[in-house]
């Protein structure tokens, strides 16, 4: 039986959510509870050994079709897992640690690092990062808020002209 003392934030299915420790303000995760590990959209993935520790540099496209802005980030692996997609293909991909920023709610997950160029979204939150935090409604999306064009464009716009200096 459920506690009903603990308040569950209520989400559409796709939410802008944060990963500040990897230096991403904003992202817009597609909910999707059919998946168990959550992914981040990850490319030029660098695998580098740090103190005995593997961790791994990699890049980010944080916004939806706009692949000009792109964010470098690096993390402590902590797993190698191999994840079938809902294709049934098979992958290898990293396993990182980050927290999570989603309305209120701050907490770390577990992410896998996936190149996900051909997919609309830049990052799925699947059934770990979800479980006994928020009920979900599917009829509606953006729930905790919607973020406008200037909002991305001004909490972006450090890393643009970083990008073309």
């Amino acid at each position: 039986m459920a506690d009903s003392s603990i308040r569950k934030l209520l989400l559409g299915w796709q939410e802008w959510c944060g990963l500040s420790a990897l230096g991403v303000p904003y992202i817009k995760a597609k909910i999707d509870t059919g998946a168990k590990t959550s992914a981040l959209h990850a490319f030029n993935i660098l695998e580098i050994s740090r103190q005995g520790q593997t961790w791994v540099q990699f890049d980010v496209h944080p916004l939806q079709g706009i692949d000009r802005l792109s964010l470098s980030c690096e993390a402590l692996v902590i797993d190698e897992r191999v994840v079938a997609s809902s294709t049934g293909h098979k992958e290898h991909r990293y396993v990182i640690k980050t927290v999570l920023e989603l309305g209120p709610l701050h907490y770390p997950i577990e992410l896998t690092l996936s190149n996900r160029d051909p997919m609309i979204f830049r990052m799925l939150l699947g059934r770990e990062a979800l479980n006994h935090r928020v009920y979900i409604d599917p009829a509606h999306k953006m729930l905790l808020g919607q973020r406008s064009t200037r909002q991305m464009h001004l909490r972006y716009r450090h890393y643009q002209k970083k990008k073309h200096v």
